[in-house]
């Protein structure tokens, strides 16, 4: 059976707004989130590292996807914070668990990022 959403027209309408809406997500996270513009920042600082440092481009991919997690988990974080705040002002001990949750991934992903680092560099 063919539908509208599998029509190219369709298709195409729904990659548009798909792309639409993720760049207003970063447009967000780089407006309202000074972690996600500091870990920008490191990113592109590290960039041309990883290229120059990397060994092959297993480990070019390993240091940049390392690094590039890292902004991915912290966007997941802020829509995480984000929803939390959005339920009200007032403290509660499951979204302060929720929001040290998401602090937690945010950390683990810098800490992998540094392992991974650390192996392909002198491994």
């Amino acid at each position: 059976m063919v539908t509208q959403d599998t029509q190219p027209a369709g298709l195409i309408a729904r990659l548009w707004n798909g792309t639409r809406y993720s760049l207003q997500g970063l447009r967000a996270a780089w407006t309202h989130e000074q972690a996600f513009r500091l870990e920008v920042g490191v990113f592109l600082l590290v960039l041309p590292a990883a290229w120059w440092l990397g060994k092959d481009g297993g480990a070019r991919s390993l240091l940049i996807g390392s690094c590039g997690m890292v902004l991915v988990v912290e966007l997941v974080n802020s829509a995480l914070e984000a929803a939390v705040d959005r339920l009200g002002p007032e403290r509660h001990e499951l979204a302060g668990r929720a929001k040290d949750f998401g602090s937690a991934a945010v950390f683990l992903a810098i800490l992998l990022a540094g392992v991974t680092w650390a192996l392909c560099l002198f491994g």
